[in-house]
């Protein structure tokens, strides 16, 4: 194990907490880095979208991605079953599961992979995909390098969860202060026609609506029209 690439692994897969996330690039390197400190012949992974269904998101090579593709697309492997049960999922010679995934085990056995083993992303109930690792021969899988696959897997997850999270808090952050600002738009509208017309502000307010309304307006345009004086309103402040 090279112990220095580790470490450089752990801290990019962290980094991404705090620097500008590119989830291709990121995916990519969880992959490229699996295979070089795993003994993987190759590696993927699968990520759940926002409306649960999986998607192959970054493969070590083309064979995997293909046959990651024909999971999803014949509902039947291991990575599957991982996602689907957030555990890991051993498979030591391929050769011994015909029965179980007939169409997965003769596609892998067909493109050189005699092992597999799939590795839930997960943080408490949270599962977003699953890491799998290839091998092209068969025979158990060494346990300190499943822990440390599996640690990786999870630095990962965390920063996935922390890039959606903060997507989320930006929409919703940028949806409040569209909305402040309407808010404040309107406020000044109301306080000019009340004025104008030597009306309240709730019924400054009820002619504002009324009139977005009746020809089909949003409220904080109309309000930005009526303060800016930018066309014509008839019927509205004269």
């Amino acid at each position: 194990m090279h112990e220095q690439l580790l470490a450089k692994t752990f801290v990019e897969l962290a980094d991404n907490l705090v620097a500008d996330f590119d989830l291709i690039d990121f995916l990519r390197l969880l992959t490229d880095r699996c295979a070089g400190l795993l003994a993987a012949s190759a590696v993927g992974v699968l990520l759940a979208d926002r409306d649960g269904e999986l998607r192959v998101m970054a493969a070590s090579d083309e064979r995997v991605r293909l046959l990651e593709l024909f999971q999803l697309q014949n509902d039947e492997g291991p990575c599957l079953e991982c996602f689907r049960t957030g555990s890991p999922v051993d498979i030591p010679d391929l050769g011994k599961e015909v029965a179980r995934w007939p169409r997965f085990t003769a596609l892998a056995r067909q493109s050189g992979f005699s092992a597999v083993q799939a590795l839930p992303m997960r943080l408490r109930d949270d599962i977003v995909g699953a890491l799998n690792l290839f091998r092209t021969s068969p025979g158990p899988f060494d346990p300190s390098a499943t822990h440390i696959a599996q640690a990786l897997a999870d630095v990962a997850t965390i920063s996935l969860l922390q890039h959606r999270t903060t997507q989320r808090s930006t929409v919703l952050n940028e949806q409040l202060q569209t909305a402040l600002n309407s808010r404040v738009l309107i406020e000044q509208a109301k306080g000019k026609l009340a004025e104008r017309q030597g009306i309240d502000m709730e019924q400054a307010f009820t002619a504002l609506r009324g009139y977005a309304r009746a020809h089909n307006r949003r409220l904080s345009e109309l309000a930005r029209a009526f303060i800016d004086d930018s066309e014509p309103l008839t019927g509205l402040g004269t």
